[in-house]
């Protein structure tokens, strides 16, 4: 937790922080509409007597009272799919709409991809792509599992992605939902920070800024580009938009959350921020008891 030190001065109660990322995350699952309405998954549940509580902001995500939630029925039907509950954020800040084209550019084993998809109740085309294609797979598992026919998987370095293998040119929206130092994801991997520096950091950060540059071309004007990370890192989060912004035609636009959350950063160390990027959000594990997460949303402009 020593690495952690650095965020004392930018999180409020970091004493409850500390401790919230010392305590096991529970078992959260989403519902996926593909396959089942969010009442007939719950009757599901119910009748194969695996408690549940729904997330007050989002009722498609469960917690369920199960060490095992990838054995339930009805994730075998894939009526649930394993999902972290701040993990299911982006997707719905993206607000894919029914019929539109978007694209994932880091989506493997599929998780929010398949969201995606879900949200635009399955029509419309939703490209995933990862660049390992040893996770291309699991991706591929997930896409069929749930039913996601919208989905087509590509494998491919989205800081030169082409589009030249599609019917279209331009996307409606994209996610960004980076590699990153995973700082956040210590209350389900406890060696997360094993191989924690500030050279990893530095590293990460610039694939981070050429893929998120890569989906604000590839996106039409108008469109909206989501930017997420599972880090608390500025230099991964706050930093790497600023650099869209000074580099690509794009504003950080307002979003609703009903998640407890921290605005973003406008200064860290000796580096300043646009002010908007208030607007993005820093959400911390003891503020709804989840992982932790930093997600913005970016507007494509002329």
């Amino acid at each position: 937790m020593e690495s952690l030190e650095r965020y004392r001065p930018i999180i409020d109660d970091f004493e409850a922080f500390l401790e919230a990322c010392e305590r096991p995350l529970g078992n959260a699952v989403r519902v996926n509409t593909i396959k089942a309405s969010v009442e007939r998954t719950l009757a599901a549940l119910e009748e194969d007597g695996v408690a549940y509580e729904q997330a007050d902001w989002n009722p498609r995500v469960l917690d369920l009272e199960t060490d095992s939630p990838g054995s339930t029925w009805t994730s075998f039907h894939g009526f649930t799919h394993g999902q972290e509950e701040v993990s299911a954020v982006p997707p719905v800040v993206l607000d894919p709409q029914p019929g539109e084209r978007v694209w994932d550019c880091c989506a493997a084993p599929g998780g929010k991809a398949t969201q995606i998809a879900a949200l635009m109740d399955d029509r419309g085309t939703v490209v995933a792509n990862d660049n390992n294609l040893g996770r291309i797979s699991a991706l591929r598992f997930n896409a069929e599992r749930l039913g996601a026919t919208s989905l087509a998987v590509t494998n491919d370095d989205a800081r030169n992605y082409s589009l030249a293998r599609f019917s279209f040119d331009e996307f409606d929206r994209a996610l960004v939902d980076a590699p990153c130092s995973c700082e956040g994801t210590i209350r389900k991997n406890p060696d997360a920070l094993e191989n924690w520096s500030d050279g990893h950091i530095s590293s990460v950060a610039g694939i981070q800024k050429g893929i998120l540059r890569r989906a604000i071309q590839a996106t039409r004007e108008g469109g909206t580009v989501v930017y997420s990370t599972c880090t608390f890192a500025p230099e991964e989060n706050e930093a790497t938009v600023q650099h869209a912004l000074e580099n690509e035609p794009c504003r950080v636009a307002d979003f609703d959350l009903d998640l407890e959350h921290s605005s973003g950063l406008t200064a860290w160390e000796d580096e300043t921020f646009d002010s908007s990027l208030e607007k993005a959000a820093r959400i911390y594990p003891h503020q709804n008891d989840t992982g932790g997460f930093f997600v913005a949303k970016l507007e494509v402009t002329a």
